[in-house]
């Protein structure tokens, strides 16, 4: 049984979308996994009294009355707020009672606070954020998606190996191609931190590097090298492109209902798979442990979801492969 902690204050609609969330996984997903949902007991007990019904053999509540809002500064609300929710789901995992931690909450102190709490991977430089964008052909995986704004030339080609680790592990793709993202494919283009980590990829062992892949290539694959499964990209750049593509299911489904299509079902099927819920959170990838960091705007399918994700990645012991071939491979990454 996999026990699964879940931030219940750090969403925009706290606690009502992670209780609706954990109570529609308990409901609807297999029933190898518990959930303690991590927060103000008084306020999530509420939002639980709402499902009489429930099952509350396999859901607990554990007391966190700190709560970190998005406008504060990550690192020194961590240090400050030792009873947050994030600092305590986060020690629940780091004590061994829970495999996996969910936050719809800062990113930047989730990232701050895995970071300390859990620690890193040896030969992990920094920690990133992936995202599944997807595709035709399956989704790809994106990182940094916004974790990272500044990063060096080796800090990407570590994205690079952690990434292509998880698309080996979760998604089944035995030797996943790597893209570098920039503005053009010739080996001159971009800044002078993309052009050192290109060459760096190149040599890198244990990486399928493709080379320079430029934005048009995300959704359609590259037109020489086919399917691209891993974009590496430093996390101002992906916090661009990820919002950026978010933001065209509004833009397809505006369309589709100005041309009476969207309640057609067949419509609604093809376009589900731009819905970034059904994909659920973003690993926090290269800690010693199971982090997994949701939109604030998450409603409860993604939080569904993310408790889907997070259960198949500790399942498959998705951190202790990350440990054990990340530390043989450093002197490479």
């Amino acid at each position: 049984m996999v026990r699964v902690a879940l931030d219940a204050m750090g969403s925009d609609h706290a606690p009502s979308t992670e209780v609706e969330g954990a109570v529609r996984a308990l409901r609807e997903l297999p029933p190898n996994f518990s959930v303690q949902l991590v927060g103000q007991t008084a306020a999530v007990e509420a939002e639980l009294a709402k499902y009489p019904d429930l099952d509350r053999s396999r859901i607990d509540v554990v007391e966190a009355p700190e709560v970190i809002g998005m406008a504060e500064k990550p690192l020194e609300a961590v240090r400050k707020k030792r009873k947050s929710s994030i600092v305590v789901g986060l020690g629940l995992q780091a004590a061994g009672r829970v495999q996996a931690f969910i936050s719809a909450g800062n990113t930047g102190a989730m990232l701050a606070a895995s970071t300390i709490v859990l620690g890193l991977h040896p030969g992990v430089e920094r920690a990133t954020v992936g995202t599944l964008l997807p595709t035709v052909e399956g989704p790809v995986l994106m990182l940094d998606a916004g974790a990272n704004v500044e990063c060096s030339a080796r800090e990407l080609v570590g994205f690079a190996y952690l990434g292509t680790l998880y698309v080996r592990d979760i998604l089944g793709r035995p030797n996943p191609a790597v893209g570098l993202l920039n503005v053009g494919e010739e080996e001159g283009k971009g800044t002078a931190v993309v052009k050192e980590a290109h060459q760096l990829l190149k040599q890198a062992s244990g990486i399928n590097y493709v080379g320079n892949i430029e934005g048009r290539d995300i959704l359609g694959g590259h037109q020489k090298l086919g399917r691209v499964d891993v974009v590496v990209c430093d996390g101002f750049v992906g916090n661009v492109v990820l919002k950026f593509y978010e933001s065209v299911l509004g833009l397809v489904r505006h369309l589709a209902e100005r041309e009476g299509l969207w309640d057609r079902p067949e419509a609604r099927k093809a376009f589900r798979m731009l819905d970034y819920s059904q994909y659920g959170g973003a690993p926090l990838l290269g800690v010693k442990g199971n982090s997994i960091i949701c939109h604030g705007s998450s409603n409860a399918n993604a939080i569904l979801n993310a408790i889907r994700v997070a259960v198949q990645a500790a399942e498959i012991e998705l951190s202790q492969h990350i440990g054990a071939e990340f530390a043989s491979h450093a002197g490479s990454a």
